[in-house]
């Protein structure tokens, strides 16, 4: 499943995405969808079974979405 994580600052997306690098879960950093706010303008975009796995959630992270066919579902919210 794919799933984005928005955050904070610059600094919260890139460290995230060195953790998911360091578990091997595929990740990539990109601007947030229009459809989703976001307080620092920068996503992580990952592809994992359960999300679960990319966590806990540090206080850096303000939101963690699914990709569905329908949208974006809110699976976080810090």
């Amino acid at each position: 499943m794919t799933y984005i994580a928005t955050f904070f600052s610059h600094f919260g997306a890139i460290r995230f995405k060195k953790h998911c690098d360091e578990l091997g879960i595929e990740a990539r950093t990109m601007p947030v969808p229009r459809s989703l706010s976001s307080s620092c303008g920068i996503c992580t975009r990952f592809e994992t079974d359960d999300c679960s796995k990319a966590g806990p959630w540090s206080d850096e992270v303000e939101k963690v979405v699914c990709v569905t066919n329908e949208g974006y579902k809110v699976l976080y919210q810090n």
